[in-house]
């Protein structure tokens, strides 16, 4: 059984130009590894933002519902975004 799948895309010129240039360069061996090494990397982008919802914004969503008053206004935000750049200068 084949691991592997012949696709047909289109690039936009640009893309394509990125793609061919780094074969030319020798960075990579074939127009197929660029592809696959930015499929790579948005696969690890998307496991990135899965963890970081799940281990952060679910648990922080769901303290907030459980006690709303911990929630800040829009002013108070800025105010406490503006105490730590004074800080920081």
């Amino acid at each position: 059984m084949r691991t592997t799948q012949q696709l047909s895309i289109t690039l936009p010129k640009k893309m394509a130009d990125v793609v061919k240039t780094k074969v030319r360069s020798g960075e990579y061996a074939s127009e197929s590894e660029v592809i696959r090494e930015g499929l790579r990397a948005l696969l690890a982008r998307d496991r990135a933002v899965e963890s970081w919802l799940n281990s952060q914004v679910g648990p922080a969503y769901d303290a907030l519902k459980a006690d709303p008053g911990r929630a800040l206004s829009a002013d108070q935000v800025r105010a406490r975004l503006a105490a730590e750049h004074a800080k920081a200068r």
